[in-house]
């Protein structure tokens, strides 16, 4: 099995053209170190970014109707915000399968946030030309609720410590602890990796320029899989309307 046609079983959608979907995985950097002219994925995360906005505006609009403008739009900036792409990519495996360029892949630029929340968005943009909104629809709509369930309530990542607190403490009085697990990069560069943990079980790990923001992004990839966790299934085998 080629490791696109085994992408495609992990994202629930066979695309009829799988030139999109390489096109939605090549880095940038391809055509900055080629020769002749390289196309990129740059153009399709353009598309994916517009088409990922309409879904989840509607999703919003539909779902909380006494809600105005003001906090549905800073509702949806947080369900698009580089975190959540990138994570919705790390899932998925997108890093692995990105055409990079040899500077890019000896700095480590697979797994960098911006490449891969690039990348998801690039994926969305194929998903439409291949499939149309429907099908583009039901994939956002499926990764998106594995992340926020239901959308019972308005998601908030502004304080996900706080949240993720709030969250283990109903359970238990201890409290999450959070590690430095490593730092690397020069001294005017710096990126922190940390993990967070419940009663000695890891829950999420998260990376940033310092360790606050690495402590953050720990807490959000936990509070994702908690939701991910508690989000309801359907019957095995199903899938969303326009997935094929």
């Amino acid at each position: 099995m080629s490791a696109l046609t085994a992408l495609q079983e992990r994202l629930g959608y066979a695309f009829r053209d799988p030139e999109l979907l390489r096109l939605a995985l090549t880095h940038p950097s391809v055509a900055h170190e080629a020769t002749t002219h390289m196309p990129h994925n740059q153009r399709l995360e353009f598309l994916g970014d517009a088409v990922l906005g309409l879904v989840l505006t509607q999703e919003l609009f539909e779902k909380f109707p006494d809600l105005g403008e003001g906090p549905l739009t800073k509702a949806r900036a947080q369900m698009v915000n580089r975190r959540t792409l990138a994570e919705e990519a790390r899932r998925f495996g997108l890093g692995d399968n990105l055409i990079v360029s040899r500077g890019e892949e000896a700095s480590g630029g697979r797994q960098r946030l911006s490449a891969l929340a690039d990348a998801f968005e690039a994926l969305l943009g194929a998903i439409f030309l291949d499939g149309g909104y429907e099908a583009a629809s039901g994939f956002i709509l499926r990764c998106f609720r594995d992340a926020f369930g239901e959308l019972t309530e308005i998601p908030n990542l502004d304080n996900p410590k706080g949240e993720l607190q709030e969250l283990l403490q109903a359970q238990s009085t201890a409290s999450p602890e959070y590690d430095l697990i490593f730092v690397s990069g020069p001294d005017h560069d710096r990126l922190f990796e940390c993990a967070v943990r419940h009663l000695g079980v890891e829950m999420g790990r998260g990376r940033g320029k310092s360790k606050k923001e690495a402590e953050s992004n720990a807490a959000v990839t936990a509070l994702m899989k908690l939701r991910e966790a508690k989000a309801p299934r359907g019957p095995a085998g199903n899938v969303a309307p326009g997935i094929h």
